[in-house]
């Protein structure tokens, strides 16, 4: 067995495997011998069929399967070996003369190879990092649906300020049939909440679904569809009104305060209002940190300039599905991957600079603490160690959950990086003009 490497550029080289009869005859006459000993043939008794009938009616298809097993095994070695880093899989070089009744072959693979990266994290950029404020007006706005949530339930024939209007949600080309319940209050289009005011039950109203709500994850729910469709929608949907409610306002008293925080824990209006500023903000500040890390994940692709092996990976892409592809839809596969690929190059690159790695205990203690806040939201506030193990272990031997905690676990790491090293500047906004830059209004 021989193989010689040879590097056309930077980025694409030819492997040539000479296979020698040598390096696959022992292995075919064992396979050989394995079928003459089990061959149940017309004519002959089991074990006494002549090989040279076994070779006649087996012999090109085992030739074939042990020179592959040969080849494929000997390249995965090579490439380890010589540590070689490749962008797909070998390809083979496909020769329409190839003579399979010769005893010496040579096969000829393309690589791609992997384009040296240098990332520069304090590269100067005009990059944001927000930190988003629960002003006075948003504290005020949420007492008032605190009230309003605990106060007594009025029924109305007409939609006016305050009211709550069930109804459905329709548009028959995304299958968008959904009946719930919506509170004007909770919308952030102010002219999508007006269009309600005077309305009657049997109404229906058309909707734009970009920016209809302060939160993409209020629409998936009340449109009843799944987040990776709701991200990016842009719509119209109808709704259908049905039933109008008014509430009358709660009184803010101590038997409210108990009601929502256990007794004693809320005094006043004031540490009411402390309490929700606390909590907004600690749910805004994930929102910021996820947004700062999009940000700089594109500002990294857009400014970290490499070349890849494009022709080889467009043609790569044309056989690594379970169907072929056409050259003009491997094209169009790969300009949508071109961005994800570049990003796990410069990925692998900060996580090489940085040492940036997970252990096994992070991973548990991550777990744990997912599934402890899972525990607290049905109410089992303090669970013991040993339940919580008990799950972790189950999670844990799921591979796929293992994958996809890895992932959130390294992002975490990134940002916590990025924060660090990426020279950003901060800036304190209220959620309304969070929400504008979310949606490119500012």
């Amino acid at each position: 067995m021989n193989i010689t490497r040879n590097n056309l550029d930077a980025l694409n080289a030819v492997v040539t495997v000479e296979v020698s009869k040598s390096d696959y005859a022992p292995k075919v006459e064992k396979v050989l011998s394995d079928y003459r000993k089990n061959a149940a043939i017309p004519g002959f008794r089991k074990g006494t069929v002549p090989m040279s009938l076994i070779q006649k009616q087996y012999g090109k298809a085992v030739l074939l399967e042990e020179v592959n097993k040969v080849l494929q095994e000997n390249l995965n070695r090579y490439l380890q070996e010589e540590k070689i880093d490749i962008l797909g899989n070998p390809l083979p070089v496909v020769t329409e003369d190839f003579n399979w009744d010769a005893e010496d072959f040579k096969f000829d693979f393309e690589l791609g190879l992997t384009p040296e990266v240098v990332v520069d994290l304090t590269a100067k950029n005009s990059l944001i990092q927000y930190k988003v404020i629960a002003d006075e007006s948003m504290l005020d706005a949420q007492v008032g649906r605190i009230q309003k949530q605990y106060g007594k339930i009025v029924s109305t024939d007409v939609v006016a300020e305050g009211s709550d209007v069930s109804g459905v949600f329709a548009n028959e080309e995304k299958g968008i049939n959904n009946r719930t319940t919506l509170d004007m209050d909770l919308f952030a289009d102010k002219k999508a909440a007006k269009a309600f005011i005077g309305k009657k039950v049997g109404d229906v109203i058309t909707l734009k679904t970009k920016g209809l709500f302060y939160d993409d994850h209020k629409l998936m729910d009340v449109l009843a569809i799944s987040h990776d469709d709701v991200h990016g929608l842009d719509i119209e949907v109808t709704f259908t009104i049905d039933e109008v409610v008014a509430r009358e306002a709660a009184e803010l008293n101590q038997e409210l305060f108990d009601k929502l925080f256990g007794p004693g824990v809320i005094n006043s209006v004031e540490e009411l209002k402390a309490k929700i500023k606390e909590d907004a903000e600690t749910q805004f500040a994930q929102q910021s940190d996820q947004k700062f890390l999009t940000d700089v994940s594109e500002f990294l692709i857009a400014n970290t300039k490499f070349d890849l092996p494009a022709a080889f990976l467009k043609r790569w892409i044309q056989t690594a599905g379970e169907n072929p592809l056409t050259a003009e839809e491997a094209e169009a596969e790969y300009t949508k991957s071109e961005n994800g690929l570049r990003y796990q190059l410069i990925e692998g690159r900060i996580m090489a600079d940085n040492n940036l790695q997970i252990t096994f205990e992070e991973l548990k203690d991550f777990t744990s603490g997912l599934i402890r806040k899972q525990m607290a939201q049905f109410g089992q506030m303090n669970p013991s160690d040993e339940d919580v193990q008990g799950i972790v272990a189950r999670v844990m031997g799921n591979q796929e959950e293992v994958k996809r905690l890895s992932e959130q676990v390294m992002s975490e790491k990134m940002l916590s990086l990025f924060k660090d090293k990426v020279k950003a500047k901060s800036k304190e906004v209220n959620y309304d003009d969070f929400v504008k830059v979310m949606y490119g209004e500012m």
